[in-house]
């Protein structure tokens, strides 16, 4: 970060949406008229500043968070340009856990869409302030008031109008200043404000009016001013505005179309006046060594407190992108962290470095508030808390989710496996939703992902990147396994006596299972009734207890896939003196337990998505036959004059290469988009 810039002239924030909103112009727009770039890049010539990957070129999609700056009206503007696709969700994750403030892009004509309420889910998550910029209002069937409906019908969020996008004029009004403020020149560089004449500004009365009677149920002080019929200084209005955005009451929206140059700049004047600097945001938690909890204040002249919420591997070198929640850092440091199987890493921070999109800048120090890309950290991941060696904390870890796809791969040559396998470790590093190993069954090497465009563009990175050619089988979707009924059983486990052993073995346990509602996971009880009367269980007894529950919960008794929505329960122990040893428990329990699981109707789950198709009337039919083919639920179909939505849920096996199928079936005009709802029968 610059140094001339207080942290109350910063302000960090992600540019998020859903996939195809517009969020990267948006960017490119923001860079330009901010003087950041001297050329605007656009994402559909592959020259976008901020799509430097040749995948996200070649794709015309973000694929990985980008970190650039600008500076506007004094201050330092920070901004994390995110993916909008479902698959790389875990970049929005990670991003919004560092910032402190939001915008979200949506598409003037279809408003919210699924992947805004992911993202939306995320903003929430963190709690960050958000402003809307409802972009496209050029297309055909752009409706700015019914995007802002859609707001809170489908995001339950309180949208407020602050610029009204008038696209056949290249012009918007802004309801706070009262002004028409025209876009001209090439680039919509030079701007023309002027006060809205009435007959204008009547059109626009009732946007005004719902901005007003907005701001005025958060305050009471501007509700007296306006019931009383006054007219509030726009001073006045930004200030409660601002206050009830910092506090998460309203969202304010501001319109336009970043392609054509249009309502851009407002926006930005938007993110400095609505949007907090970092101190006013709540302080971290962090949790000291004991076990109690500690607010961090954003400060130099403490110890160095930092989240690694990134890493990603630069010119073939592995680099760290890091928050600094408090202290300086220099290069030279040692830092400390806890790794998430908790042992403890002490290593030297080689170079700090300023990013701006692919560029990097060397530092000679890093202060509190600061976005920075650390070199030399060989051990520390996503989600690590680098602190001070003698002042250990540890801040809250960022949540990844689970790989619902599968793809077999191996290089195409023997010779190539060592680097394949090291090439496989520096990617799982970089994206923890990513997971490598080998199925213990077939010996074959899966690559798990997020879905099939992830798992694609990590099969391109392996041949661009690093030269490694590989084979792939066809994508296998991640089932897991539950039960349907409740089951009990008794078991005495006495096997066959051992002429090596003194005593023979000996332990009866009687186990039930019982099915629990989607998404409850796993809930284990394991304290019985010990039999003789009086008998206790030795620590070592218990633990055999708890192992052999582990042991057969390993997998399901169908595919041997993870088991979830279950109840375990140890109703009763019967010891036989010297022969139920711990190791007799821990077989006993095994043994009841998978025969108990395989009285309780196995069941496989598949990932159930939740889906969105967007298709021209005329393809409507065809398509609504083709899912319900596929076994698809169809919960709502919307209709418009041109345009059909559909919205559905299907499982993500029936879903394989649908895109293709889509786009077959509409002359290339369908849309398609999913995100993981759950896994369940189906």
């Amino acid at each position: 970060m610059n140094n001339s810039h207080s942290l109350d002239k910063v302000r960090n924030i992600g540019i998020a949406a859903h996939i195809d909103a517009g969020k990267t112009t948006l960017t490119e727009r923001i860079l330009f008229y901010t003087g950041a770039l001297y050329k605007i890049g656009e994402v559909h010539d592959g020259a976008a500043h901020m799509d430097y990957m040749a995948e996200e070129q070649s794709h015309g999609i973000t694929i990985t968070s980008a970190l650039t700056k600008a500076t506007w009206r004094d201050h330092l503007i920070q901004i994390i340009d995110t993916p909008g696709h479902v698959d790389f969700t875990i970049e929005v994750e990670r991003s919004m856990r560092v910032l402190d403030g939001c915008v979200i892009v949506l598409d003037g004509v279809r408003g919210v869409e699924p992947q805004t309420e992911t993202v939306w889910r995320q903003r929430s998550k963190f709690n960050l302030p958000c402003l809307f910029f409802i972009n496209k209002v050029d297309r055909p069937g752009a409706d700015f008031d019914h995007a802002l409906a859609t707001v809170g019908k489908r995001l339950g969020a309180r949208p407020l109008p602050v610029t009204l996008p008038l696209p056949e004029q290249a012009a918007v009004i802004h309801l706070i200043e009262r002004t028409l403020i025209r876009f001209s020149g090439e680039h919509g560089d030079q701007l023309e404000i002027t006060p809205c004449d009435p007959a204008l500004w009547e059109s626009a009365a009732s946007h005004r009016e719902n901005l007003l009677l907005g701001i005025a149920e958060t305050d009471e002080g501007f509700a007296d001013q306006v019931l009383a019929g006054e007219e509030p200084a726009p001073e006045r209005i930004w200030a409660a505005l601002r206050n009830a955005t910092l506090k998460g009451e309203v969202c304010p929206c501001f319109g336009g179309s970043a392609l054509r140059n249009l309502g851009v700049q407002p926006l930005i004047d938007g993110v400095v006046e609505l949007l907090p600097a970092p101190l006013e945001r709540p302080p971290a938690i962090a949790w000291l060594p004991d076990g109690s909890t500690t607010p961090i204040k954003m400060e130099d002249d403490q110890p160095l407190i930092a989240l690694a919420f990134k890493v990603q591997m630069w010119e073939g070198r592995r680099h760290v992108f890091a928050r600094i929640y408090r202290g300086r850092l220099k290069p030279g440091d040692q830092v400390r962290f806890s790794r998430a199987d908790g042992s403890v890493v002490q290593e030297h921070v080689a170079r700090i470095f300023d990013v701006d999109a692919a560029k990097k800048t060397r530092l000679d120090i890093a202060h509190a508030g600061d976005i920075v890309l650390l070199a030399g950290l060989r051990h520390a991941a996503t989600g690590d808390t680098l602190c001070h060696p003698d002042h250990p904390l540890l801040l809250e870890r960022i949540d990844t989710r689970e790989p619902v796809l599968s793809l077999a791969v191996e290089p195409a040559s023997s010779g190539q496996e060592e680097k394949f396998l090291e090439v496989m470790g520096k990617l799982q590093e970089e994206d923890p939703t990513l997971q490598f190993g080998e199925d213990p069954e077939t010996g074959q090497k899966l690559l798990r992902g997020m879905g099939e465009l992830h798992l694609q563009i990590i099969i391109e990175r392996l041949q661009r990147e690093y030269n490694l050619q590989v084979r792939t089988g066809k994508p296998a979707v991640a089932l897991r396994e539950t039960i349907t009924r409740r089951s009990e059983l008794t078991h005495l486990f006495q096997p066959p006596a051992d002429p090596s052993r003194k005593e023979p073995l000996k332990a009866q346990v009687t186990v039930s299972v019982s099915p629990l509602p989607r998404g409850a996971g796993m809930v284990k009880n394991c304290q019985p009734t010990i039999l003789p009367e009086g008998s206790q269980l030795t620590n070592l007894q218990q633990e055999a207890l708890d192992q052999g529950i582990r042991f057969a919960l390993g997998g399901g008794p169908l595919e041997g896939a993870p088991l979830q929505d279950l109840q375990v329960n140890i109703t009763q122990v019967e010891l036989f003196g010297a022969h139920s040893t711990p190791e007799a428990l821990t077989s006993a329990v095994a043994r009841a337990l998978r025969k108990a699981l395989e009285g309780a109707g196995p069941a496989l789950l598949q990932p159930i998505m939740k889906a969105e198709i967007v298709v021209p009337e005329e393809n409507l039919g065809t398509v609504l036959g083709d899912l319900q083919s596929r076994h698809a639920l169809i919960q709502d179909t919307e209709r418009t004059v041109e345009q059909a939505t559909i919205h559905c849920e299907a499982a993500l096996a029936s879903l394989l290469g649908y895109t293709t199928e889509l786009r077959s079936m509409t002359q290339g005009r369908g849309q398609f988009s999913t995100q993981f709802e759950r896994f369940d029968i189906f």
